[in-house]
Formats: structure tokens, C-alpha cells, sequence
């Protein structure tokens, strides 16, 4: 009997029953990176909106580690975004000692204008 092209190009098959089922394994990840809160996100929103492209990604074993590079990325940009801002409108550790409610609201406001525009760029896009 001939060989497929899939045989031909070092695939082999097992027999189960009156079939032959080909042995596919998806190849093995170079390592295993944590992945945060941005890269779940961003990970969730290609399941749902961008199948092809997370498909391509889990079948080719890259799918953590652009994950991984996603979460880094967006979470060196929160940390400077928050530090610019909070620069920018002044919530100091002064503030904070002054009145600490009126801090509170003022970094929660900017952890929250942050997280929007990460979002925008990085985990929605």
C-alpha cells in the first residue's frame, strides 16, 4: 500500500478497532510562564472575538508565552501610567498623610483611568 503525505512526512497512525487514527500531539511550550490578570483578560478576549488567532497560537505552542509578554508589557505600563498621573495631579505621600479618603478616591480614580487605557491599547485590540 502506498504512503499518505502524512506518512511521508514522518507521521504515523494506530489502529483502533477498524481504524486508523493518526498520532498528533501538540508540540510541547518552551516553559511555562505565569500569566497575570492582563493576559487572562487579553486571552479571554481572543477566544471570544479573534478564534482564528488563538487557535494558530494554542495549536503552534506559543499561546503562554505571548500571553506572558502580553501581562509583562501591561502591567510595566499600569505602574508607570499610575506614577505619571499621580505625579501629574499631585497625590503625594503629603496628601495621603493630610487626608487619606480624599487619597484613596484620587488613586482609585487613577488606577481605574489606567486600567481603561490599557485595556484600549493592549488587551482589547
Amino acid at each position: 500500500m502506498a504512503k499518505t503525505i502524512f506518512e511521508e512526512m514522518g507521521g504515523t497512525y494506530v489502529r483502533q478497532g477498524d481504524y486508523f487514527i493518526p498520532c498528533l500531539a501538540l508540540p510541547a511550550e518552551k516553559e511555562n510562564q505565569p500569566i497575570g490578570i492582563w493576559g487572562q483578560r487579553h486571552k479571554r478576549y481572543l477566544k471570544q472575538n479573534h478564534r482564528v488567532l488563538y487557535m494558530n497560537l494554542l495549536t503552534s505552542g506559543k499561546l503562554n508565552s505571548y500571553l506572558a509578554d502580553i501581562d509583562e508589557e501591561a502591567e510595566k505600563m499600569f505602574s508607570r501610567l499610575v506614577k505619571q498621573m499621580a505625579d501629574r495631579e499631585e497625590t503625594t505621600e503629603q496628601v495621603k498623610a493630610e487626608n487619606q479618603i480624599e487619597w484613596v478616591r484620587r488613586m482609585n480614580n487613577i488606577r481605574s483611568r489606567a486600567t481603561e487605557i490599557i485595556n484600549t491599547e493592549l488587551i482589547f485590540v
